[in-house]
Formats: C-alpha cells, structure tokens, sequence
C-alpha cells in the first residue's frame, strides 16, 4: 500500500509544482493565446518533474518503461485538460472563476490518482477502493509536507484570487496623493509569505504569530481603508487566506506531531 502513497504523491507534488512554481505568467499567457509551445512546454515540465520526483522516491522506478509511459500519457492529459479549460473560458462556455478553477484541479486530482494506481505493481483495484474507504493515513511525512506548502501557498493564492474576483471588480481602491503606484503583483507575494509563515507557526504551535501578520497587513494598507468597499474587499481576502492556512496547518501539525501513522 505503501507504493501507491508514495507514487500519489510524488506525482501530485509535480503536478503542484508544475502548475503553480515553474508555470510562469507569460507562460500562462501564450497558453491563453494558442501557442502551442506554451503547451508543449508545460507538459515537458510536467514529465521531467514527475519523473524526478518518482525516481527518487520510488528506488528503480526510472528503470522501468511502464512508469515513463504512465507519466508520459499523465503529461499528455494534463496539457488537454489546461488546453480545455482555456478553450472553455474564452468561448464563454465555463467562466473563469472559483468553480473552473475547483473543476480543473479535481480531474487533476484524478489523473494523478489513476497514474498512481498504474504505477503499483500487483495493486488489485478492490483493495484501492477499501483503503480509501478505510480512510488510512498517508504512509509518507516526507512527502506530506511539501504537498501542504505548495499547495496552500500557491494553489490557495489561485482560489482567492479566483473567488474574490468579483468583489475586485468593484473596488476603487482610494490612494492618497503622496503616494504612489503599487509595486507590481505586491499583494500576490504577501499572499505567499502570509500563508507560508501561518503554517509554520502552526507547525510549530505558535498561533499568536497570525495577530502579528494581520497586524502588519493592517498597518501597510491603513490608508486606503478610508475606502469602505476596499476595507470590506480586505477582510475578505485575509480571511480567506487564513482560513486555507490554518486548515493546512492544522493537518500539517498532525502528520508531524505523530497524531497521524504515517508509515515510512
């Protein structure tokens, strides 16, 4: 079983890695404007990644011709579901919002899980079926925390943005005169560090660390709180992001402090 969890994983964590560190805004844009480079490339990053990651964490895995045809055929409908989902969007078929975005990495989630099954050798699908619905824990701390980080950080900077959108577009955001603009995707990188520091004060059992990033996030954007639409589009966003990283670092905390077995 043990096999499986780690091939899961080691794949999930490239899929992660794939599409929320080494893809790229201009990337995403050539995507968005039918290159097909972007896509050809993307789904080499994906592969190489994968397969990385398989081969060392699963010993010998590289050797095999069945993991690089898996992974290979994984990348493949990895690029058709981003390719699918941009095509959707732009022909106004599916907005491009939270939903789209739940979806997209939900047939993610399942490529991944079906690679994974591929990848253990002997595995009868009936004994998947009864150890999901058993509910066992991950067998692998190692790669459990890696798959959070990324995960929370990035991936859950996607869903805010994706469901604040809206209310975004409703913001004027008031700036007095002495100041200037803002310094290019400002709020996306305090996003990052703002979910990255929660779960480690999580992790290490120190929540009175989020009063002082709210804090600090509080100060930075007090004068554009004369705007009550502004102020109302702030809170959202903070709690959205606290929110995710206090999930994830609730369930980070457990893996590491052993209230989980993990195997391995």
């Amino acid at each position: 079983m043990q096999i499986l969890f780690r091939a899961f994983l080691a794949i999930y964590l490239a899929h992660l890695l794939t599409d929320f560190v080494f893809q790229t805004h201009g990337l995403v844009e050539q995507k968005r404007r039918g290159k097909l480079f972007a896509y050809f490339l993307h789904g080499l990053t994906h592969y190489l990644a994968a397969v990385i990651l398989v081969g060392f964490f699963i010993a010998g895995s590289t050797l095999l011709l069945r993991t690089h045809l898996v992974i290979l055929a994984l990348s493949l409908v990895h690029v058709l579901i981003d390719f699918a989902k941009i095509g959707l969007a732009q022909k106004a078929l599916v907005k491009d919002g939270a939903i789209a975005y739940i979806s997209d990495q939900f047939l993610h989630f399942l490529s991944v899980a079906l690679a994974a099954w591929l990848l253990a050798p002997g595995l009868p699908l009936a004994e998947v079926t009864a150890l999901l619905g058993r509910g066992r824990a991950i067998p692998s701390k190692l790669l459990v925390v890696p798959v959070i980080y990324i995960g929370v950080i990035f991936g859950g900077g996607y869903l805010i943005r994706a469901l604040t959108r809206p209310l975004a577009e409703n913001v004027k955001l008031y700036r007095p005169e002495n100041r200037g603009e803002p310094m290019k995707n400002a709020g996306l990188y305090i996003g990052w560090l703002e979910r990255f520091l929660l779960l480690t004060a999580l992790l290490l059992q120190s929540p009175g660390t989020a009063g002082l990033i709210l804090a600090a996030k509080a100060i930075a954007r007090y004068p554009e709180f004369k705007s009550e639409h502004f102020a109302e589009y702030f809170l959202i966003g903070t709690l959205l992001s606290f929110s995710i990283a206090v999930v994830g670092g609730a369930l980070l905390a457990r893996v590491v402090l052993g209230q989980f077995r993990i195997a391995g």
